[in-house]
């Protein structure tokens, strides 16, 4: 193998500029010419490909976003659009691919790899920590962090007021940023897609809390089954139904994914875009490089897609106990 690509994909996460500087320079290391993709898949049928040296990735280990620039591509889901990016591929001599992303990313990178047989190697790079084969993906520490911030300062107001806050954060179909954030932002209440928390038990948990406690914050994942924030809050009020209680509603929304990077993301992405790079050398395809226990571990994207990676019970138990 002599030459190599990487791209980003689906949703940015902070720390994907780490993993894209370790994957231009491993791979420079281990005498490969390594071409940058822009926009993704997409990107990667239009020909936005171009050779990346050293200095092209330096001074973006501590930047949020991606200098790769990220895009859905509805006809990278046609055998079409991917028969045009194999094509652009060709066209460069390109023999591999690293792509950083999460489950969207991984189930174009096994189509295509199926149909046209391009080595690739993924990066889990998502902030919502929900891809099978790694205990954290890269841009959860920090999207945990950039919210736990947010949460801190949500809760000096509801003390000063006496009032009862639901804070949404993101987690379409996963609870991780929630039940992370609820624990260190202490919480009384987490509401996540993963279990079921229905506004009975809500309403409970908020006349218990008030017998001890005279404000109240509730984190809910934007993906919980009772609905978003607002609407959460809107039916317990509705039910409570007393009007000296002050309820009020902040989603945090996409500043979750901005910011620089904490020291675990950089660590974690330099980490797997190293691994996946020595991977695709190694003659490894169609799987994810990943970090558990410390120790990197390649995982079959089949099992990054289907398999799923379960909440953490004893953390859950934790809140409750501490919410006390």
């Amino acid at each position: 193998m002599k030459k190599i690509a990487v791209l980003t994909s689906g949703g940015d996460a902070p720390g994907m500029n780490a993993c894209i500087r370790s994957v231009v320079r491993t791979g420079i290391y281990h005498g490969l010419e390594v071409y940058g993709i822009m926009y993704g898949y997409d990107g990667m049928i239009k020909g936005e490909i171009s050779k990346m040296e050293s200095h092209a990735v330096s001074n973006i280990v501590q930047r949020g976003g991606t200098i790769l620039k990220s895009a859905r591509s509805l006809e990278f889901r046609t055998k079409e659009g991917r028969q045009k990016a194999y094509e652009q591929l060709k066209k460069h001599d390109i023999e591999g691919l690293v792509a950083i992303g999460g489950d969207g990313t991984f189930t174009g990178a096994k189509i295509f790899f199926e149909e046209f047989g391009i080595p690739t190697i993924g990066c889990p790079g998502t902030i919502d920590n929900d891809i099978y084969g790694t205990d954290f993906t890269i841009g959860f520490d920090t999207a945990i962090n950039t919210a736990l911030e947010a949460i801190d300062k949500i809760r000096d107001t509801a003390a000063a007021h006496d009032r009862i806050f639901f804070i949404e954060v993101m987690g379409r179909d996963s609870g991780y940023i929630a039940v992370e954030c609820g624990l260190g932002g202490g919480a009384e209440l987490v509401m996540v897609p993963e279990t079921k928390t229905t506004l009975n038990e809500v309403v409970e948990k908020l006349k218990g809390s008030r017998k001890s406690k005279t404000s109240s914050v509730i984190v809910v994942a934007e993906g919980d089954e009772e609905g978003n924030a607002a609407e959460i809050m809107q039916k317990v009020k509705d039910t409570i139904n007393d009007d000296t209680k002050d309820f009020k509603v902040t989603t945090l929304g996409h500043i979750q994914r901005g910011g620089s990077p904490t020291g675990k993301d950089r660590m974690l992405a330099s980490r797997c875009g190293m691994a996946a790079v020595e991977g695709l050398i190694n003659g490894k395809v169609n799987c994810m490089a990943g970090i558990i226990h410390d120790q990197v571990v390649y995982t079959s994207f089949e099992d990054c897609i289907t398999k799923d990676k379960p909440l953490n019970k004893d953390t859950l138990k934790l809140i409750e106990i501490l919410s006390i």
